[in-house]
C-alpha cells in the first residue's frame, strides 16, 4: 500500500531535525497530525521522509493521496480506497477498519484545494477508528478534534553568533564550495525558502553566484523556474499562484494591496492601505487572520500589553518577499497600484504626525519606538517616486514631521538627503515647504556645513516672511546660533538665541522651540557668565512643553555640568554630566552624547579638587567639538546612525 515510486528518489531534508523528531514522536499516538506552512517550505517532503523512515523494516504502511493532481471533492474517498486496495464501493467505515487492522498511516498530502472535504472525510474515519493515524499536509490546519499542528517556517539563514544556518547548508549542497558570505547573501534574499533556494540554484548553469546574488537583489526570485514533479513547484510564482487561486476575491484584493508594505505592519496600517470602495475597512481584520491561517502572512507579534507602559499593542504581520512580489504583480495587473501607493503614503504621513506629537507630548521614547517600528514604511514613503505633485507634498510632509528623528536622534545626514530630494519635487511655495527649507538648513548647520546652511536658511527666511510665520523666524535664529557656535562667535550665538528664546511659540509640536533655545543659550554662556547661564537653564526648564522632554532635560543637565566645571565645582559637574549622559542615551542624541563623554573623561581626572585641571594657557573645551586633537576633527553632528 506504500507507493512512492512515481515520485522518484527522496532528496535529503536539511534543517528539519526538530520537526522530524516531533512528527516521528507524534506518530506513536492516535491524534491526527497536520504539517502547515507557506508555499515551498517543504511540508510534503518532510512528511514523506518521516513516513518512509517509519515504514522501513516495520509492519506499518502508508495509504497516500494528493489533492492537487486533478482530484475532485467527490473523488476523495475513491482515491483513498484505490490507494488502500479496496473495492470502489467500500464505505469510509470499512476503509478506517481496514487501515487500522493493517497498521496503515493515512497521508492526505497537499490538502489545500480540498481542505474542507479532507477534514470531513478525516472526521468520519476517526469516528469509525479513533486510533487511526492520519497525517495531512496543507497551508492551514484542517480543524480536526485533537489535531496536532506542526508549523514549518522557512529555514534560518544564520544561527547563534552569525554562523551559517540550514538555509546556507541547503544552498551549499547545490553549489559546492563557495564563499560563505555570498551564500548568506543569497539565502537572505530568498528568505530561507527551500523551494526558492532550489530554484535559484538551478540558475547556476547560466550565471555565477555573484551574478545570482545581484539579480536576486534587483529582480527577486519569483520567475526562476526548473523541472518539478508538480506544476505549482516549477517556480515560486506558480507556488504562490496556486495559493492565490484558493483565496476569496476579497482576500486576493487585500493580499495584492498589502504588497506595497515593505515591512511588518499592524491592522491599522493594513486597513489604511487596503480599504476602499470595494474593500470595507471592517473586513480587513478578518482577512488578515485568514491570510495568516493560510500561511500567506506571517504573524511576527501577537497582541499584547507593553511591559513598560501598559499600553495595548496590536498584532503585527508580515508579507514574505515571495508573496509580496506575487501580490505586487497582481496589483499592477489590476490597475490598482496607484491607489494603494497613494493610500500608503497618506497613512505614513498620519503615522509621522502621530510620532511628532508623541515626541513633544506624551513621551519621546514612545516616539522613537514608533518610528523604529515603522522604519521600513517611512523609508519607502520617502524614497518611492511620487505619483504627482500632491503625492510629493505628502512625502515632504512625512520628512518634516520626522524632524526630531533627523535633528535629535542621530539621522541628520539621512534627513538632509531626503529633504534635498523632496524639495526638488515639491517646488510650490507653501508653508510646508518653508518648514522643510528651515529643517534642511538646521540639519546642515548641525553638520557644520555653513555654505549649504546659509543658503537654505536664507530661502527659509524669505518663505517665513511671505507666510507671516513668526515661529519660523525664531527657528531660523536658533539655527544661525548653531552656525555661530561652530565659528566660535559666542556674541552672535547669544544674540540669536536670545531672539529665539523670547519668542512665544504658537506651534509647540514642531522644532526645538523656546525652551531649547534657552538651554543652548545656557551652554553658550557657561564659560563666560555663570549667573546668566544658570538663569537661562532655569528658564529652559520652566518653559518646557512637557515633563517627558528628555532631549531638553538632558541638555539642561549638560549646561549645568559646563557651568559647574567652568566656575569651580567639578563634583557637581561630574554628577550633572552623568545624569545628562543617561538621559541622552534614552533618545540617542549623538550631539551631546559625544560632548558629555568628552566632558566626563576630563572631570574624572580629579573631581574632588575644586579645579577643572586645564593646563596653563588652554581654554574651556567647546561643547560642539570632539575630544580628539587635530585640525581635521569631524563634528559629531554628522554622525549617521548605523543599523539595518
Amino acid at each position: 500500500m506504500t507507493a512512492w515510486a512515481e515520485h522518484g528518489p527522496l532528496p535529503g531534508v536539511v534543517g528539519r531535525a526538530a520537526e522530524h523528531e516531533q512528527l516521528a514522536g507524534l506518530l506513536d499516538g492516535a491524534a491526527p497530525i497536520t504539517l502547515t506552512g507557506p508555499a515551498g517550505v517543504g511540508k510534503s517532503l518532510l512528511a514523506r521522509a518521516v513516513l518512509e523512515e517509519r515504514t522501513a523494516g516495520r509492519p506499518d504502511t502508508v495509504v497516500r493521496i494528493t489533492c492537487w493532481e486533478g482530484l475532485a471533492a467527490d473523488g476523495l474517498l475513491g482515491a483513498l480506497l484505490d490507494a488502500a486496495g479496496l473495492a470502489p464501493r467500500s464505505t469510509p467505515e470499512e476503509l478506517a477498519t481496514h487501515c487500522d487492522a493493517h497498521r496503515a498511516i493515512v497521508l492526505l498530502d497537499d490538502c489545500d484545494p480540498l481542505v474542507d472535504a479532507c477534514a470531513a472525510l478525516a472526521r468520519r474515519l476517526l469516528r469509525a477508528a479513533p486510533a487511526l493515524r492520519i497525517v495531512a499536509t496543507a497551508r492551514r490546519p484542517l480543524g480536526l478534534p485533537s489535531e496536532r499542528v506542526i508549523a514549518l517556517a522557512p529555514l534560518p539563514v544564520t544561527v547563534g553568533e552569525g554562523d551559517a544556518g540550514p538555509a546556507v547548508e541547503l544552498l551549499a549542497s547545490h553549489t559546492g564550495p563557495a564563499a560563505p558570505e555570498l551564500l548568506v547573501t543569497i539565502c537572505r534574499a530568498l528568505e530561507g525558502c527551500p523551494l526558492a533556494i532550489g530554484l535559484a540554484a538551478r540558475q547556476l548553469d547560466r550565471m555565477t553566484l555573484p551574478q545570482l546574488a545581484s539579480r536576486l537583489k534587483t529582480e527577486g526570485s519569483l520567475h526562476y523556474s526548473g523541472p518539478s514533479r508538480t506544476v505549482r513547484h516549477t517556480s515560486l510564482h506558480a507556488a504562490h499562484a496556486a495559493g492565490y487561486a484558493l483565496c476569496s476575491p476579497l482576500d486576493r484584493r487585500i493580499w495584492a494591496r498589502l504588497s506595497v508594505l515593505p515591512g511588518d505592519f499592524d491592522p491599522w496600517l493594513a486597513g489604511c492601505v487596503c480599504a476602499s470602495s470595494d474593500v470595507p475597512s471592517a473586513a480587513v481584520d478578518g482577512a488578515l487572520e485568514r491570510l495568516c491561517t493560510a500561511s500567506v502572512l506571517e504573524r511576527v507579534r501577537d497582541a499584547k500589553t507593553a511591559p513598560d507602559t501598559g499600553a495595548a499593542l496590536p498584532p503585527r504581520y508580515r508579507l514574505p518577499r515571495g508573496a509580496r512580489e506575487f501580490g505586487r504583480a497582481r496589483l499592477c495587473g489590476t490597475g490598482d497600484e496607484a491607489g494603494a501607493l497613494r493610500r500608503f503614503r497618506q497613512a505614513c504621513a498620519a503615522l509621522a504626525a502621530e510620532a511628532q506629537i508623541t515626541w513633544q507630548g506624551t513621551g519621546q521614547q514612545l516616539a522613537v519606538r514608533l518610528v523604529e517600528d515603522e522604519r521600513h514604511h517611512f523609508d519607502a514613503a520617502l524614497t518611492r517616486p511620487p505619483l504627482d505633485a500632491e503625492d510629493a507634498l505628502g512625502a515632504l510632509e512625512i520628512a518634516v514631521s520626522l524632524w526630531f528623528q533627523w535633528a535629535a536622534c542621530g539621522y541628520r545626514h539621512e534627513g538632509r538627503a531626503h529633504l534635498d530630494h523632496l524639495l526638488l519635487l515639491a517646488p510650490e511655495d507653501t508653508a510646508l515647504r518653508a518648514r522643510a527649507l528651515w529643517l534642511a538648513g538646521y540639519l546642515a548647520a548641525q553638520e557644520n556645513a555653513p555654505d549649504a546652511a546659509e543658503t537654505l536658511l536664507a530661502r527659509a527666511w524669505t518663505a517665513a516672511v511671505m507666510h507671516a510665520d513668526a515661529d519660523g523666524l525664531a527657528r531660523i535664529a536658533h539655527a544661525h546660533a548653531v552656525l555661530a557656535l561652530y565659528r566660535e562667535d559666542t556674541a552672535t550665538a547669544v544674540a540669536c538665541l536670545e531672539e529665539a528664546a523670547q519668542h512665544a511659540s504658537r506651534d509647540p509640536w514642531f522644532g526645538p522651540g523656546p525652551a531649547h533655545s534657552w538651554a543652548l543659550l545656557a551652554i553658550a554662556l557657561a564659560p563666560l557668565d555663570a549667573a546668566r547661564a544658570k538663569a537661562a537653564a532655569r528658564r529652559a526648564w520652566e518653559t518646557r512643553h512637557a515633563d517627558s522632554d528628555f532631549w531638553l532635560h538632558s541638555t539642561v543637565l549638560y549646561a549645568h555640568a559646563l557651568i559647574e566645571r567652568a566656575h569651580g565645582d567639578p563634583t557637581a559637574a561630574l554628577r550633572a554630566c552623568r545624569k545628562a549622559l543617561v538621559a541622552k542615551k534614552l533618545i540617542g542624541d549623538p550631539l551631546f552624547i559625544a560632548g558629555a563623554r568628552t566632558l566626563l573623561a576630563g572631570l574624572r581626572h580629579g573631581p574632588g579638587t575644586g579645579t577643572s585641571h586645564r593646563p596653563p594657557g588652554t581654554t574651556e573645551p567647546r561643547w560642539w567639538r570632539r575630544g580628539t586633537a587635530g585640525p581635521h576633527r569631524q563634528p559629531f553632528f554628522s554622525r549617521l546612525r548605523t543599523g539595518p
